[in-house]
Parts: structure tokens; C-alpha cells; sequence
């Protein structure tokens, strides 16, 4: 089974929700899933702004700056070095005397503003991401992936406030979904009550309402974008089969198998835990085989980094898995477990989620694929519609040197010098750069 680890990245996953719900997620993240999911910016009110509001500069760590002079990498971000965002040099007339330190404001969205700091952890995800998504690129091709993507971070940024921002004025609550976010992040880490998990939260540097919040906007995004844009889409049955007919040669496949994991760790366990820990799992199978849902369990009950994903592991072909895995998987259906099977690392249970045999695929077994690839295909250009129009209804002003990639003709755009404007204390022992309190715009002296 540590052949099928080594392809996970062995991180928390509360820790990486968090890292998500700060990411300057682009269309695509916006429409995982069911087509929607992504987060913004803190919100305000998406309509009636008659005041044209100063692009300036608000507070942060070390680092403050004029614009950057390259409009065309106006977007660019620090790589592996101390670098201020854009490119800009650091200035430190920006430091306030009384220990304040300023920071650019890059663009205001309505009454919302985006910092550098937002900036700079945007491409920081982009960057983490890329990397797993593309274990196996070259770094020549990570890099081209990376710049590919950079030009459109401020882009992301204006989206998802205005989307947070529309979801706020249709008076859209999600609440309670935001509580069940967080009782599923304390499951799926074993946390005993939520309020460890907001001790355990603070104590890794990140504040626990500014986290809270994060999820909140990401819900709201997904929301609206479910409202106003994925429910008015509709892929019907004759055009998968059309698409099926067209497309033969890609589902032309080797013999593969879709596997998901139930996880159960005995990593530094005693013996007599040893044990319970192997009925534990034996009860998990049982369940499964009684007709429980494998993935639900998987997300309760799985030690494994795949919890999350309901225990998804990936499709693989013969030859990808240790031998002992192989031999087992491959003799199985869809829908079939294996039994438990003790490694290293713990107890695994294995489900066999799709099997496909090799040659053309029958319709049946990729109809899903194919329905998700169409979808997308009408989706994305409806959403990129549907911000457009959020952009020409409401107020959107870039610094000079930056850039807004979606940006529309009849949307007032103003750039204008930098001006100290905002100042904000940062709070000791928190991660400013990542988890900012909403930033509040203060005239300055």
C-alpha cells in the first residue's frame, strides 16, 4: 500500500481546506465539483457607489511599495525570494512611526479592497498547487504552467469578491452549512470538540475566525454560482452520445480500475491497540458490505489523506500498484472490497469504484466523464459572462502596474497614484500575509 501513499501528499486536512479557502482559484476551481467552488475576498455591497474611492496602500508585514513599473508581468509575484510583489522595490518610508506597517492596496471591488498580501498568497497557492497537481512535470513545464496562470491571479481576486458581494445582496446564509464544514474538518482529523479544533487552529498561526470566514465565502460563492450560473445548464442525453460517437479514440483505454481507500492507522500504536484498531476496521468492511456508502465512511472514519475526497485514490492501470494490491483489485467488480488488508501503516479496506477493461470503453462507463467534460464546456463561458456583467454594475479601480485580465470597457476603472490610505495593526502570532481580518478603509494623514 505505500506505493498507492507515495502518490497522496501526506498533509492535514484541515490545514489544506484552509489553504484552499485563501486560493486565488480560477474557473476551474470555481467549477469543481458540481461546477462551483471557490472563496473571495471579505464582501461588501456590489451596488450604489457614488464615491470613486482613492487607490492607496493598507498594512501588512515588511513590505510597501509604488506600483510596479511592468504592466505586462504586472501581476507577477515573489518567487523563492524576498522579492515585493510586482516586482515593486520596497520602500520604507511606508513604515509608520508608531510601529504600523502599510502595505499596497492593488484594487478596489465595491467597497472591498485587494492587498498585495492577497496577492502574494494567491500565487503561493497557485504555485503549491501546480506542483501537485504535475508530479511527475519537468520543471521547465511546472514553470510554463505557472506562468500561464499568474496574469489572471488579480483577475480571480476581483471575481470572487464580486461574487461574495452578490451572494451578500440576495441575502444568501450559509451558516449553517459553514458549522457542517467544520464539524467534517474535526471528524476527518480526529478532533475531539470543535473547541480543539479552534485551539489547534490558533496554534498553528492561523486565526480561527478569519478561517471560519474564509469557508463562509467560499459557500457563498458556490452559491451564487450555483444559482445564477450551473442550474441554468443542461447537458442533455442525446449530446453525450453524440460527443461518445465523435470521440471513440479517447476512450480507447488500457485495463484499468478507479480504487477508493478506508484507512485505518496504526502508527505508533501498542499492540492491544493494534487489535482494536483491526476490528475497528473489520466493523468498517462489514458496514460496506451491508450496504453503508464506502465514500462516507471513508470521510468519518479514514486515516488516510484521501478522507476528504470520500477516499479517492485515482484509476490505475496493471503494473502501478504493489503486486499483493494488484493481484487483489484486479479480480474484483464495481463496487466490490477487498478484504482487510494489514500494511505498514495500518488496516486498508479498498473499494474497486470503476473497473474498465482494456480497449473501447461502452458507453455506460464514461456517460459520467463525458457529462462533466460538456458541462464544463458550457459552463465556464456562461460564468465569464455572468462576471462580466458583475463588472460593468459595480465600481472596479486597479493600481497602476496591474492588471485585471477580464476587464470590460463600460466598467469604471480608475488608476490613480498611490496614497497611504488604510493602516491596520498586525496581530502577534498570527500569519498576517494568509489571514488578514477584513480590511476597513481609513483615510490617512
Amino acid at each position: 500500500m505505500n506505493d498507492i501513499m507515495k502518490l497522496q501528499k501526506n498533509m492535514s486536512d484541515w490545514q489544506k481546506y484552509a489553504r484552499q479557502a485563501i486560493a486565488a482559484a480560477g474557473l476551474c476551481a470555481l467549477l469543481c465539483a458540481a461546477g462551483i467552488s471557490a472563496q473571495a475576498q471579505p464582501p461588501a455591497q456590489t451596488s450604489g457607489q457614488t464615491q470613486s474611492p482613492t487607490t492607496g496602500e493598507s498594512s501588512s508585514t515588511s513590505q510597501s511599495s509604488s506600483a510596479p513599473a511592468d504592466a505586462q508581468n504586472s501581476n507577477a509575484m515573489p518567487k523563492a525570494d524576498n522579492t515585493p510583489a510586482g516586482g515593486a522595490p520596497e520602500d520604507p518610508a511606508a513604515a509608520d512611526s508608531r510601529g504600523t506597517v502599510v502595505e499596497e492596496i492593488v484594487a478596489r471591488v465595491n467597497d472591498d479592497i485587494i492587498t498585495r498580501s492577497d496577492l502574494d498568497a494567491a500565487r503561493q497557492d497557485m504555485v503549491e498547487q501546480v506542483h501537485e497537481e504535475c508530479t511527475g512535470c519537468s520543471d521547465a513545464d511546472i514553470q510554463a504552467k505557472i506562468a500561464a496562470q499568474e496574469p489572471d491571479l488579480l483577475r480571480n481576486l476581483i471575481d470572487q469578491s464580486l461574487l461574495v458581494q452578490r451572494a451578500k445582496d440576495d441575502d444568501i446564509n450559509v451558516d449553517a452549512d459553514v458549522v457542517k464544514k467544520l464539524d467534517d474538518i474535526r471528524q476527518q482529523n480526529h478532533i475531539a470538540s470543535m473547541e480543539d479544533l479552534e485551539r489547534q487552529i490558533d496554534a498553528s498561526g492561523m486565526d480561527f475566525e478569519d478561517y471560519k470566514n474564509k469557508i463562509k465565502d467560499q459557500l457563498l460563492t458556490r452559491e451564487v454560482v450555483s444559482k445564477e450560473v450551473s442550474s441554468r445548464v443542461i447537458v442533455d442525453h442525446a449530446e453525450v452520445v453524440k460527443y461518445y460517437n465523435d470521440h471513440k479514440d479517447e476512450f480507447q483505454r488500457p485495463e484499468q480500475v478507479a480504487l477508493r481507500e478506508i484507512l485505518v492507522s496504526t502508527d505508533g500504536k501498542t499492540p492491544d491497540e493494534v487489535t482494536a484498531l483491526q476490528k475497528k476496521a473489520q466493523g468498517l468492511l462489514d458496514r460496506v458490505r451491508a450496504g453503508d456508502d464506502f465514500g462516507q465512511l471513508a470521510i468519518h472514519f479514514s486515516d488516510g489523506p484521501t478522507a476528504k475526497d470520500g477516499g479517492e485514490l485515482g484509476t490505475y492501470e496493471r503494473g502501478q500498484l504493489a503486486p499483493d494490491i494488484e493481484n487483489q483489485v484486479f479480480t474484483l467488480n464495481r463496487n466490490q472490497t477487498t478484504e482487510v488488508i494489514q500494511t505498514k501503516s495500518g488496516f486498508l479496506i479498498l473499494q474497486v469504484e470503476q473497473r474498465y477493461e482494456a480497449g473501447l470503453q461502452p458507453l455506460d462507463k464514461v456517460q459520467d466523464e463525458i457529462t462533466d467534460k460538456l458541462f464544463s464546456a458550457k459552463v465556464e463561458p456562461q460564468l465569464r459572462d455572468y462576471l462580466k456583467q458583475l463588472r460593468q454594475d459595480s465600481f472596479v479601480e486597479v493600481k497602476p502596474g496591474y492588471v485585471d485580465t477580464a476587464a470590460v470597457p463600460s466598467t469604471t476603472i480608475q488608476e490613480v497614484s498611490a496614497t497611504p490610505d488604510v493602516t491596520k495593526k498586525i496581530k502577534a502570532g498570527h500569519r498576517f500575509l494568509f489571514f488578514g481580518k477584513k480590511k476597513t478603509a481609513v483615510q490617512g494623514t
